[in-house]
């Protein structure tokens, strides 16, 4: 099969396992920027042209489009979609998981546990902000924040109200959380394809950080997952509408809690920690849904 994974560099460690897991398997891969394609949006024959000509027949893309292109590689998907290629993640899923707010709505609408979580758009209404989370300790987030940028810890409510005042002057839209306490600083990626966890790591934070990205310092290792912690994890990929996903969770003292759906999740550190191949499950997972596609 001709398979594309939408990537801005080739050189990312991502990127290059799927392309080595699809050749391996015999298939013809090849990395498409989706910032250099353009789009001929015309009735009934829509077309995707990259750096100057037409995009050759594709069966397949996996797309992995980053936090800070969501809008143009999303309309690149949908083109994709439009044309009747088969696409690992679809570009409204894509689109809902990169809304963090969003994203959380939608789990709390399928009764997914979350933390405590407010958003509010006036100063005026920042100790009541607080208030519903169960006051400070908390976190405040940037929704546009990814690989723990823009995440902090408030220790005091007047720590809390000054970050939150701060951020709304430079009109950053932010979420409110509960901080829990008990899960230590860790969280578990689950990764989720077709409605499976394939691989699970669990990440702690470096000392003195809350914060438990490997980008910041983390250290991973094996995790065994609870059936409920699988469910969850499944659940909010499916909650979502996608198909390959990374999801976040604590352990909280009343049970597991997602804090977050990734729809991009990278492999180099749950490959390395668990050893599963993951992007051999991830071609797996295209070819097989192409297959069935067809018959």
């Amino acid at each position: 099969m001709k398979i594309a994974v939408l990537s801005r560099d080739a050189a990312l460690y991502s990127t290059r396992r799927l392309l080595a897991a699809g050749e391996g398997r015999g298939h013809t891969m090849t990395v498409i920027n989706p910032l250099r394609c353009y789009m001929d949006i015309t009735a009934r024959s829509p077309q995707l042209l990259y750096q100057g000509s037409v995009l050759p027949l594709l069966d397949a893309v996996i797309p992995r489009i980053g936090p800070s292109h969501t809008r143009y590689g999303t309309a690149v998907v949908r083109q994709l979609e439009q044309m009747g290629v088969f696409v690992a993640n679809r570009a409204e899923a894509i689109s809902r998981s990169r809304d963090k707010l969003h994203c959380l709505q939608i789990l709390s609408q399928q009764g997914i546990d979350l933390p405590l979580t407010s958003f509010a758009h006036s100063n005026r209404d920042i100790d009541g902000l607080i208030e519903l989370v169960g006051g400070a300790p908390l976190v405040i987030k940037v929704l546009e924040g990814t690989q723990g940028v823009g995440v902090v810890l408030a220790e005091t409510h007047q720590s809390a109200k000054s970050m939150i005042e701060a951020l709304r002057e430079l009109k950053a839209n932010i979420l409110v959380q509960e901080f829990i306490e008990e899960a230590n600083g860790e969280d578990i990626r689950c990764f989720v394809i077709k409605g499976e966890v394939v691989a699970a790591m669990k990440r702690r934070g470096a000392p003195g950080e809350f914060r438990s990205n490997v980008h910041r310092g983390g250290q991973s290792s094996v995790v065994e997952l609870s059936p409920a912690e699988r469910r969850m994890a499944v659940r909010a990929v499916e909650a979502v509408g996608l198909q390959v996903a990374g999801v976040d969770i604590l352990r909280a003292g009343h049970g597991p809690v997602v804090i977050e759906v990734n729809s991009s999740p990278g492999l180099e550190g749950i490959e390395a920690v668990t050893g599963v191949d993951v992007a051999e499950r991830m071609v797996d997972f295209v070819v097989t849904a192409v297959k069935e596609r067809r018959e």
